[in-house]
């Protein structure tokens, strides 16, 4: 067993990998949590122990799994001891811990958690549901952070809180894309700052309404679920609505990167404004936009990401365009093209305009997660989309 300790609770638990597990006598729907990928977040395995020790005696259609994450991290409370196992998750790293003995901690890590979820997969029928429940170094709002596929959104609206979308373009390697590769609904939830307290009540109310949206619990079997709703809709203080990421700013090895004290997720910054330095440099925002996780630990990649609201208008036309397959009449276009016989990634030459072209893909579900010299390639969620899985779901259809 492996000991927690929570800053927020001035507490410890102890788990193993399963946290735990509600199985129903008749096939349904299948939920997985992960909590604790990164080791210093302990919220969403505080949250997971509580709700599922709590729902132990009730009957569920279909079966909930709760996960812990990196357990080695979790007991020293480190976001990583080796490497971060949130962004290991690549075909070639799957291939290589699979052929060979695991190099380094979180790769053991990782194999552990990749039988378990081939093993989920194989014996159940679904539909399936994976979320991975996280918290920040900076102060925030709770948000959904998803790959930009429809049956992402569609579920993701059922919750009071931001949607950031487009996440994966700027990030190599998370759990929650290699998952949403195979086609299943995957969303990141990330609850608060790290040692907050509400940062545990939060994925407590989003594990009460995830289970209740997903069907594996029937909402009238949970007791409180209003509150768990208004719970988050209070927490995001009016800015539930649909952003996407514009700029990340990316720290190198050997950098030394230090954000300015005081800023916190979602907050409203004018162009120009100083946000940090990096290696003595000092960085000012490219763009009039809301700052979106600035980076207040040691260990990461990623120092300030910079995400604007997406108008409904765009939202409702990106998702026409993709229902009529809009996509197929790109390749038309001078210096476009299918990179494979599947037609779900388009190779871009670059001396097509693709700033001003971005925005257009982007709408159609294609997102930038390739360059060389030459071409960009750009892969499109919706190819892969296990739409029939989830075409009778009630959220699917509204």
């Amino acid at each position: 067993m492996t000991q927690v300790y929570s800053k927020a609770l001035d507490k410890t638990i102890s788990t193993a990998r399963i946290i735990g597990r509600l199985e129903g006598k008749t096939k349904g729907p299948s939920i997985v949590f992960f909590g604790g990928i990164h080791g210093n977040e302990t919220a969403g395995v505080f949250a997971l122990k509580e709700v599922f020790d709590q729902l132990s005696s009730i009957n569920i259609q279909g079966n909930a799994i709760a996960v812990s994450g990196n357990l080695k991290a979790l007991e020293t409370n480190q976001r990583y001891i080796d490497s971060d196992l949130n962004r290991l998750w690549t075909h070639s790293n799957l291939e290589a811990i699979e052929t060979s003995d695991a190099t380094n901690c979180e790769q053991k890590e990782q194999n552990e958690l990749f039988q378990i979820l081939k093993d989920i997969i194989s014996s159940n029928t679904g539909p399936f549901y994976f979320i991975d429940l996280h918290t920040t170094s900076s102060k925030t709002l709770p948000f959904i952070t998803i790959n930009d596929a429809l049956i992402n959104r569609k579920f993701s609206y059922l919750f009071p809180v931001p949607i950031v979308l487009g996440i994966e373009e700027y990030l190599n390697g998370p759990l929650l894309s290699y998952i949403n590769e195979l086609g299943y609904v995957s969303l990141g939830f990330e609850s608060g700052q790290h040692n907050d307290k509400d940062a545990i009540s939060n994925s407590i109310s989003f594990i009460h309404l995830a289970l209740a949206h997903s069907k594996v619990l029937k909402p009238e079997s949970i007791a409180g679920l209003p509150i768990y709703h208004n719970q988050l809709k209070g927490q995001s203080r009016g800015l539930d609505k649909i952003y996407e990421v514009v700029y990340m700013h990316e720290i190198r090895n050997g950098d030394a990167f230090q954000m300015n004290l005081g800023f916190e997720s979602f907050e409203s910054i004018n162009k120009g404004t100083f946000l940090a330095q990096n290696n003595g440099i000092k960085i000012n925002s490219k763009y009039s936009a809301k700052l979106f996780m600035p980076l207040y630990q040691k260990k990461g990649r990623e120092g300030f990401f910079l995400i604007r609201e997406i108008k409904p208008f765009f939202l409702r036309l990106s998702e026409t365009l993709r229902t009529y397959n809009v996509d197929k009449l790109l390749v038309i276009l001078p210096g476009i093209s299918w990179d494979n016989k599947k037609k779900h990634v388009l190779k871009v030459n670059l001396k097509v305009p693709v700033s001003f072209a971005k925005s257009f893909f982007h709408l159609l579900g294609y997102r930038n997660k390739y360059v060389n010299s030459t071409h960009i390639k750009l892969f499109n969620r919706e190819k892969i989309a296990k739409v029939n899985m989830y075409k009778n779901e009630f959220w699917f259809k509204k």
